[in-house]
């Protein structure tokens, strides 16, 4: 199951933004709801930074692993070598 990224049902907050006038006016005159946009902006620009530090994290990950398994070997080679041994009788 996937954690959202953010409360969907959250109280909406009022905030305080500067835009060009003129991109503000002709969007107003279309009817275009400025708030939907930046909304759905910020949402996609959430999704893209999570991605980014979620591959950060897993590229750490590999890192650290790489590393393990260069000073330790790799730990499924134990496994095998405890399941592949003939069992003492």
């Amino acid at each position: 199951m996937q954690t959202p990224l953010f409360d969907a049902g959250a109280r909406k907050q009022t905030v305080s933004l500067t835009v060009n006038g003129d991109l503000y006016a002709r969007i107003r005159a279309l009817g275009i709801s400025a708030s939907r946009v930046l909304e759905a902006a910020l949402v996609q620009a959430l999704r893209e930074k999570q991605v980014e530090l979620l591959r950060a994290e897993i590229r750490q990950d590999m890192v650290a692993l790489a590393d393990y398994v260069a000073g330790h070997g790799h730990p499924a080679a134990e496994l095998r070598e405890m399941f592949d041994a003939p069992e003492a009788t």
